[in-house]
């Protein structure tokens, strides 16, 4: 594959392109100081992200018909914004609450794209939360509460932990998907290291700078898939230890 890339008649023009270690090397420290932004709106996001999603999927969990209207507003949160595409949220907000002109709303485009990612991934990670807590068998919680545990008290200090503690893996894919989706703030015209690499490809016609801004996302993303490979092969071993045990 690699050789009918390289001697293909079209190769030299696309090495000139695409593959200019010059252009690479000159554009990679602007790249990589935009990048940091990227870096910035993704610990931001996934801060908000853990807790807003944790508390949705608690309110989804509720039982009994009192809380029927709060399990069914969280569950059209869920399926709207999960059912919007991430770029569209990021126009709608970013372009459309700053025209709003309100006093007291702001108009930084890094910020509306902050909260359209915790919206669009509070979705996602939720429904993630809901399944780990719905994996911890419902005699865990009947121990807890013939200990004298109130509902409440059962659910954080019993389900709770038992339930974050299993789904940490599917956690990490979702915060991997994350950081490539802040890639997307840079349509509202944030310079973060995509933008950078387009002002930059608009200077001199030269691709090569998008290549720069992949192989920083890739850095990142990939340490990070890897400990999540640890982590899941980790959790194995635990469950068969337990099983033979």
């Amino acid at each position: 594959m690699v050789y009918a890339v390289t001697h293909s008649p079209g190769w030299p023009e696309v090495e000139a392109a695409f593959f200019d270690w010059g252009a690479y090397r000159d554009s990679f420290p602007a790249i990589s100081r935009a990048f940091l932004l990227n870096v910035k709106i993704f610990l931001i996001a996934e801060a908000f992200i853990l807790v807003f999603a944790l508390l949705l999927a608690v309110l989804r969990s509720l039982p009994g018909p009192v809380f029927f209207p709060i399990r069914a507003l969280s569950i059209a949160y869920a399926d709207f914004f999960r059912g919007v595409p991430t770029i569209l949220v990021i126009a709608l907000l970013g372009f459309g609450a700053p025209a709003l002109a309100i006093d007291g709303i702001p108009t930084s485009t890094t910020f509306w794209g902050i909260v359209s990612l915790v919206l669009i991934y509070t979705a996602y990670v939720s429904e993630v939360y809901r399944a780990g807590i719905e994996s911890v068998h419902p005699s865990q919680e009947a121990a807890a509460r013939s200990l004298g545990l109130t509902r409440s008290q059962a659910l954080g200090w019993v389900v709770l932990p038992q339930a974050v503690r299993r789904v940490i893996p599917p956690l990490l894919n979702d915060f991997i998907g994350l950081q490539k989706d802040t890639a997307l703030v840079g349509i509202l015209g944030s310079v973060e290291a995509f933008k950078q690499s387009q002002i930059e490809v608009a200077a001199d016609f030269n691709f090569t700078h998008y290549l720069v801004a992949a192989t920083l996302f890739v850095a990142i993303t990939i340490p990070l898939a890897r400990f999540t490979d640890w982590l899941v092969a980790r959790d194995r071993r635990r469950r068969q230890a337990g099983a033979l045990a």
